[in-house]
C-alpha cells in the first residue's frame, strides 16, 4: 500500500488525500473495487489522474486507504461504545452513535463509509493486509458480547463471534433500508433495533421449535439442473470475490466448462448475476410460502421460515447471493433487485404485523424486525467463514434464533 509517509506531511497534504479518499470511497461503493478507476476520482475531485497518483499510486492503494478510513471510523465508535459499563449500554451506545454517524454523512457533513463486502477483491498482499484490520475490528466488537475472562471459553467465544457478526451485518444492510426513514427519525430507529436485539420479536419464554419447510427441491429437468448449477456456482464465486472479481472465465473454471459452454446457457455475466438475485430472492419467498401454511402461530412460523432459510444457505443446494452484491451492479439494474429484496422483507413484515395482533410476538416495529431478519437470514451465507465446522443440525439455533429471541439471552 501507498506510504503516506514518503511525502510531506502538511495540513495542505492531507486535507487533500482525506478528499481524494471521500471521493474514492462514494464510487467504490458505486462501483466496486474492479470498476473504480483513477481517472473517475480525479475528476471527481477536479484534479487529473497524475495529480491523483502523487498520493496514490495504485488504484488498490486508493480503495484499501478508503475501506482503512472506514474501519478506522468504525474503531473509534466501537472505543466510545465499550467505555459503558455494561453489555446492553454498550450495545445501546454503539447503535447511537453509528446513527449519528449515518445522519452526518446523509446530511454531507462528512464521507460515506466505505461497503466492506469488497475488499475480497483486492488482490494480495493489499486484500490481507485490510482484511487484518477488518477482523481487528471484529474482535473489538465482539467486546460488546464477550465478558471479561471468557476468551478461553469456546462455547461463549462461539456465541459472541456469532452474535457481532449479526450486528454488524445490521449495520452494513441498514444502508439499502434507512433512507426510506427520515433523519429526524434515527432516534426512534435506534431505540426500536436495540428493543429487537436485546429482546427479540418472540415473546418471553417463547420455545424454539421451528417446524421443516421441504424447502430444497430436486430438479428433474436436465436443462433446469444444468442452469441450477450454474447459479450455484455463480452465487459461490460472487459471494466470495465480489460481483467484479467473479469473472465469466472463474465462474466457467469452477465448473470446468469453456466459455462458449458458459455463453450457450448465459447470454452475458450481468444476465446470470440478476439470475443468481432472482433465484434467491424465489427461495426465500417459497420459504416464506411453505411457512405460512405451516399449523400453529406467527411465531412457529416465522422461526420455521428463519430456521429454513438458515440450514439452506449451508446445504449443497446453497448459499443465497449476498445483497451486498447489490452495490456493484449496474445502476439500471440495481432499483429492481433492491425492490425485490424490499418485498421479501415486507413479507416478513407481514407475517410480523400478524403474530403481533394474535399475540404470539411482541410489540416491536414490524419494518424495522423484517428488515433486520431479511439482513441476518442473508448473512448467513458466511456462517462457516466466523465459525469454522459449524454444525449445519445446530446452525439455525446457534444464528437465527439470537435475533428472534435476544442476542443477550
Amino acid at each position: 500500500m501507498n506510504d503516506p509517509a514518503s511525502h510531506p506531511a502538511t495540513p495542505r497534504f492531507a486535507k487533500k488525500r482525506e478528499a481524494i479518499i471521500a471521493a474514492a470511497t462514494t464510487i467504490l461503493n458505486q462501483q466496486g473495487v474492479k470498476g473504480m478507476t483513477l481517472a473517475d476520482v480525479a475528476a471527481s475531485v477536479g484534479l487529473i489522474t497524475t495529480s491523483v497518483t502523487y498520493y496514490f499510486r495504485k488504484k488498490e492503494d486508493l480503495a484499501a486507504a478508503c475501506f482503512l478510513s472506514g474501519i478506522a471510523r468504525y474503531e473509534a465508535i466501537i472505543a466510545e461504545a465499550l467505555q459503558d459499563a455494561t453489555p446492553q449500554a454498550r450495545l445501546y451506545r454503539f447503535l447511537d452513535l453509528y446513527l449519528l454517524a449515518k445522519a452526518r454523512v446523509r446530511r454531507g457533513d462528512e464521507p460515506a463509509f466505505p461497503i466492506f463486502s469488497d475488499v475480497r477483491a483486492l488482490t494480495q498482499p493489499v486484500q490481507g493486509q485490510v482484511g487484518s484490520v477488518y477482523n481487528n475490528l471484529f474482535r473489538h466488537v465482539r467486546r460488546l458480547f464477550l465478558e471479561p475472562g471468557l476468551d478461553g471459553d469456546m462455547a461463549a467465544k462461539v456465541s459472541a463471534t456469532v452474535r457481532t457478526h449479526l450486528l454488524m451485518e445490521q449495520l452494513f444492510w441498514a444502508v439499502v433500508w434507512l433512507p426510506r426513514f427520515e433523519i429526524e427519525d434515527y432516534p426512534r430507529i435506534r431505540d426500536r433495533m436495540f428493543d429487537i436485539l436485546v429482546n427479540g420479536v418472540a415473546q418471553p419464554g417463547a420455545a424454539w421449535s421451528p417446524l421443516p419447510l421441504g424447502l430444497g427441491v430436486a430438479l428433474a429437468d436436465p436443462h433446469a439442473k444444468s442452469r441450477e448449477t450454474f447459479l450455484v456456482a455463480a452465487t459461490r464465486l460472487i459471494n466470495l470475490q465480489g460481483y467484479r472479481g467473479a469473472s465469466v472465465e472463474k465462474i466457467s473454471a469452477q465448473l470446468n466448462v469453456t466459455k462458449g459452454s458458459f455463453y450457450h446457457h448465459n447470454d452475458a455475466k450481468d444476465d446470470l448475476v440478476v439470475a443468481c438475485f432472482d433465484r434467491t430472492y424465489e427461495v426465500m419467498r417459497r420459504a416464506q410460502s411453505l411457512a405460512m401454511k405451516l399449523p400453529g402461530n406467527q411465531w412457529t412460523r416465522l422461526s420455521s421460515a428463519a430456521a429454513g432459510l438458515v440450514d439452506y444457505q449451508l446445504s449443497e443446494q446453497g448459499p443465497l447471493l449476498r445483497t451486498s452484491a447489490l452495490s456493484a451492479l449496474p445502476g439500471a439494474v440495481r432499483p429492481a433487485m433492491v425492490a425485490q429484496a424490499n418485498r421479501v422483507s415486507d413479507r416478513f413484515s407481514a407475517m410480523i404485523s400478524d403474530g403481533i395482533a394474535e399475540g404470539s410476538l411482541r410489540a416491536v416495529d414490524p419494518v424495522i424486525a423484517a428488515q433486520m431478519l431479511n439482513a441476518t437470514l442473508n448473512a448467513a451465507a458466511e456462517l462457516d467463514y466466523w465459525v469454522k465446522g459449524a454444525d449445519r443440525t445446530k446452525a439455525a439455533a446457534l444464528y437465527a434464533r439470537p435475533l428472534l429471541t435476544g442476542v443477550f439471552g
